[in-house]
């Protein structure tokens, strides 16, 4: 996403965001990340660019204290990809008038076991409905759960919310609701504990939840960020 310059809001610069634990079990000082560009004959271009993460062990991003989201200014060539004004991260006064609630469809973007949707490179579109209540408010709750079958390799993904029509307010309205809602932090899981006469163990099973980090909690940790005007450019 972009973050505005405070005096200069046509300027921004790149923001990394991902959940924290995807940077904290990467080894090295650095990762690899994907851009893809649109070339001439409607294909799509891979660049795979060096994306330091870590200098001598120290990390560069910045973690929000409560949550597992993580947030980093990156520099990317000839600014080549397209910013996502900040203004999509939904906070408790958009989920509230828009009536967002259990049930209602969301989509998620990822890697799910590190699998691509094709050879191009793009991440893989699942869909699915906010499964638990209340929502709100999102800096006490911090999370909510999604009905998606989740995988390693979706954490850090984007979830978001798209729709043409809609009814809040007491009135139906005709217009296009599109933000972004959180990120996937985790798959949820229960573990059971089972005894025999000669041996215990702990299982874990899979429920198709995920768990998903409040877009609010987000737009928080992009705050901790230094001010986008003291950087160098």
């Amino acid at each position: 996403m972009g973050r505005p310059f405070p005096n200069q809001p046509s300027k921004a610069r790149y923001v990394l965001i991902t959940a924290a634990h995807v940077l904290e079990e990467m080894q090295g000082d650095s990762a690899s990340l994907h851009l893809h560009t649109r070339a001439g004959n409607g294909s799509w271009v891979r660049t795979i660019i060096p994306l330091p993460i870590r200098n001598n062990n120290q990390r560069l991003w910045t973690k929000h204290p409560d949550a597992d989201v993580a947030v980093m200014y990156i520099r990317l060539p000839n600014n080549s990809i397209p910013l996502l004004p900040t203004e999509l991260l939904a906070d408790d006064k958009a989920l509230s008038e828009f009536e967002i609630h259990p049930g209602d469809e969301l989509q998620c973007l990822g890697y799910p076991l590190g699998m691509e949707a094709n050879g191009e490179g793009f991440p893989v579109l699942r869909s699915g409905k906010i499964a638990s209540y209340p929502l709100l408010p999102g800096d006490r709750l911090k999370t909510f759960l999604f009905d998606f079958r989740v995988f390693k390799g979706n954490s850090g993904g984007p979830v978001y919310f798209v729709q043409s029509t809609r009814t809040y307010g007491g009135a139906t309205h005709m217009e296009t609701i599109h933000f972004i809602i959180g990120l996937v932090s985790q798959e949820s899981l229960v573990q059971q504990h089972i005894s025999g006469p000669y041996s215990e163990e702990m299982r874990q099973f899979q429920l198709g939840l995920a768990v998903v980090v409040h877009a609010s909690l987000i737009k928080q940790a992009i705050n901790l960020l230094p001010s986008p005007e003291t950087l160098p450019d």
